[in-house]
């Protein structure tokens, strides 16, 4: 705005402001004239810089200068002698005349160079506040609705109209609703991160400012002036450039609020879920502990050949029922921290050999082949705790692959550390999957008639990682699935010999 604040915020028209002057300095020279003859003309010229100065104040640049050169004028044809001429009998007037308009030409720069720095701190200011009810008002907003309202009202106090466009779940940017040249604008703002313009057949064209957050891009604001030349678009860009970076910080801020509230409840349901699985593990072991003697004792007794079987079955079905709740419990101390790790330097033969003896009728219908490295270095581990990770991949491998089929298991090491493997010839699994399978009761397919509850590999994987290591599973489909285990190897204790303990 230019300096002339006062009489422009009235809409007073230029040609009125000039009329204004040309009065204020008719008035001084009508107040002046009576007295030409007594009054000094220096008092008379102080008169007129004084209508200049207030014309400057009020008025502005343009009718301060008018004003300068008509005071000059007046004071000349009307109290230099000779009077009602421009004639000058004394040279020395020409320096008055001179010095006078100098001075009221000084006076009109001085002061209206004062009003327009006064003017652009009053904006600055104007536009600080602007920015800080603005940032107020996105802190405070709990969704991307009143987000949107609030750039919104603030464009339309600004004389703009705006829109946001927003990232899709695959990162994005959503130009659905948008015309095809739009679009296109759209994509090179989000993809080059800078400010585009667009086109405009009449006014000034829109603009397509990025959605530039700390952590990442969130979208683009478009923005259409309304009601304003292009030069005072062009003006606002640094007040809208604010606007999108305080935008894309507000939703940036919801986005990681929501990311927050979500872990809040998953942590929350994990921990109900597992102290109910804690919770239902131990009470109901013992009923099942009392269960699985009483159909062992059955079945070993002397009855008829549908009775044994029906006590093998029931038996079975009760020890099946006992490992799950023995697996549920030992997952619940897992995720809580309470299972306490008995770690030994030892080797992976006794707990491959422990292992094999446990599963023999699980592992009957398929040949097995076994690969050991040579010199198998010492690994510290808890024998318990690995050997249920064993039985977990091996009954998986039985389960899964087709009666007949031959299972591998491999110890060999890799690095820096031990790995243990376990491969089947199964119809494998979809590498896209693979991951999702360690998740607690998640199963490769949902809909199977095998039985079991989708806990072993996420129990093997949270033993594998209390012991500082891994396990992963790599699978082609029909060409079977390979589970390895992967221990640190460490530095084993030292070996002393018989012949170390002899005297030399």
């Amino acid at each position: 705005m230019k300096p002339n604040q006062a009489f422009a915020g009235r809409q007073v028209s230029v040609w009125r402001r000039y009329g204004l002057v040309v009065i204020a300095c008719l008035l001084v020279t009508l107040l002046t004239a009576p007295f030409r003859d007594t009054l000094q003309l220096a008092n008379a010229v102080m008169l007129f810089l004084l209508v200049v100065f207030l014309v400057a104040l009020k008025l502005g640049r343009g009718p301060a200068v008018f004003a300068a050169f008509l005071s000059v004028a007046l004071f000349d044809f009307f109290l230099v002698p000779p009077h009602f001429t421009f004639a000058v009998s004394d040279g020395v007037y020409l320096i008055t005349f001179a010095v006078m308009l100098a001075v009221g030409l000084l006076t009109t720069g001085l002061t209206t160079s004062l009003q327009d720095e006064t003017e652009r701190v009053r904006r600055h200011e104007r536009e600080t506040r602007e920015h800080y009810e603005l940032a107020r008002t996105l802190t405070g907003a709990a969704s991307i609705e009143q987000v949107e309202a609030a750039v919104a009202s603030y464009a339309a106090h600004q004389q703009c109209r705006v829109r946001c466009f927003w990232l899709t779940p695959e990162r994005q940017l959503d130009t659905s609703h948008s015309e095809l040249v739009e679009s296109h604008l759209l994509q090179m703002a989000f993809s080059s991160q800078q400010p585009v313009r667009g086109d405009a057949e009449a006014g000034p064209p829109p603009l397509y400012l990025p959605l530039r957050a700390p952590m990442g891009m969130r979208g683009v604001l478009a923005i259409y002036p309304e009601h304003m030349d292009g030069q005072d678009f062009l003006q606002r860009e640094p007040r809208f450039i604010t606007l999108a970076s305080l935008l894309a910080i507000a939703v940036e801020r919801l986005h990681y609020v929501d990311v927050a509230r979500q872990t809040e409840i998953a942590i929350s349901a994990e921990k109900l879920r597992s102290s109910l699985l804690a919770a239902l593990s131990h009470d109901l072991r013992t009923p099942l502990t009392s269960l699985l003697g009483m159909a062992d004792a059955l079945a070993a007794r002397p009855l008829p050949e549908a009775e044994r079987e029906a006590a093998r079955l029931i038996r079975d079905q009760a020890g099946a029922v006992h490992k799950m709740m023995t697996n549920l419990l030992d997952m619940a101390r897992l995720q809580a921290g309470k299972l306490p790790l008995r770690r030994e330097w030892q080797l992976y033969e006794e707990v491959i050999s422990t292992s094999l003896q446990l599963l023999r009728p699980t592992l009957a219908a398929h040949p097995l082949t076994l690969e050991l490295a040579p010199d198998l270095p010492l690994v510290r581990f808890d024998a318990v705790l690995i050997e249920r990770v064993l039985c977990n991949l091996l009954e998986n491998a039985a389960k899964y692959a087709p009666a007949g089929s031959p299972i591998r298991i491999r110890a060999y090491t890799e690095g820096d550390a031990a790995c243990l493997a376990v491969c089947d010839a199964g119809p494998g699994i979809d590498p896209a999957q693979l991951e999702r399978l360690f998740a607690l009761f998640e199963r490769g397919d949902a809909e199977s008639g095998k039985p079991g509850m989708g806990l072993g590999l996420g129990i093997a994987k949270a033993i594998a990682e209390a012991h500082g290591g891994s396990l992963t599973l790599s699978a082609t489909p029909g060409a079977g699935t390979t589970a390895c285990l992967r221990l640190p190897l460490g530095t084993p204790p030292s070996m002393v010999t018989e012949d170390e303990h002899e005297p030399g």
